[in-house]
């Protein structure tokens, strides 16, 4: 696992390795391998024996937006080198601003006080580079808009800012700025993703009125490109059938996932799709790693 113990994409990784173990009457260990953006741990599974004893959990911003960001900073080739096996989940984004400080209430009117201020208004953002900040640009390419980009070391001071009102606007995940929307602090506008959201089902989704805006940092299981398509396959039909469990679903949302569950060819489409689509978005807006 690339991450550091504790948040979503480990609580993702131990409820399938005990599930896992429980099932096959075979140990299951969880190895946190953190840094680099998960590209420590990413690098260390792409050179694993591709034997199914060694699987890893991908993510956005190991498998998309960094190495599409800085490709010779890495040492692996984020989707040849895997194998995918299944897409757990996605941990929702929504489109905040606040309260007080932007008259829109809805994305429609957002749109038109972007375009009154042109280049005005300033969002935040958990870095240069991260899924906060590719989402928000990806929806200004697509509205055909400007925003002036405060880039933060994290979501927290990111969040102090944003309801002090120095940004005002940002496309967070839902787990820390959906608290704030029901503290009244914040407005939601819409879902940056392709469901809405099970917190709030009667948020809109962006794409809705931004055709083709589509962004939700994902977490998926992979293995070593060269494991065995049968291996790769029976650990993906297992994963799939638990992920299908009342049991699974309710544990996912409880860290705020939404759980997803695919197969492994449509996961290893869904990442080549991702890279391509974030390298574009990179490219397009001129973003530069720090």
């Amino acid at each position: 696992v690339p991450v550091p113990p504790g948040g979503a994409a480990d609580a993702m990784a131990r409820l399938v390795a005990d599930h896992l173990q429980t099932k096959w009457g075979q140990p299951v260990t969880v190895d946190n391998k953190p840094g680099a953006g998960s590209a420590v741990g990413l690098g260390l599974l792409a050179k694993s024996p591709p034997d199914g004893y060694t699987i890893g959990m991908g993510n956005i911003a190991a498998n998309a937006i960094n190495p599409a960001l800085q490709p010779a900073a890495f040492t692996y080739q984020p989707v040849k080198d895997f194998a995918a096996i299944s897409l757990i989940g996605v941990t929702p984004l929504i489109l905040v601003v606040n309260a007080e400080k932007v008259p829109a209430k809805s994305i429609p009117e957002f749109i038109a006080y972007l375009k009154a201020n042109p280049g005005k208004v300033a969002y935040g953002s958990s870095g240069t580079g991260s899924s906060l900040h590719i989402a928000m640009e990806l929806f200004l390419q697509k509205t055909g808009t400007t925003m002036l980009h405060v880039p933060y070391k994290g979501s927290a001071p990111m969040m102090t800012d944003l309801l002090g009102g120095q940004v005002v606007a940002s496309m967070d995940a839902a787990t820390t700025s959906w608290p704030q929307v029901q503290a009244g602090k914040l407005r939601a506008l819409g879902v940056a993703g392709s469901e809405r959201a099970f917190f709030a089902p009667d948020l809109p989704l962006v794409r809705d009125v931004v055709p083709g805006f589509d962004v939700k940092p994902w977490h998926g299981l992979m293995a070593p490109a060269g494991t065995p398509p049968a291996i790769v396959n029976k650990i993906s039909e297992e994963v799939q059938a638990f992920l299908r469990t009342p049991v699974a679903q309710s544990k996912l949302q409880d860290k705020g996932v939404v759980r997803v569950g695919s197969g492994a060819a449509d996961f290893q489409a869904f990442m080549a799709s991702e890279f391509e689509l974030y390298k574009k978005v990179i490219q397009e807006a001129g973003i530069k790693a720090e």
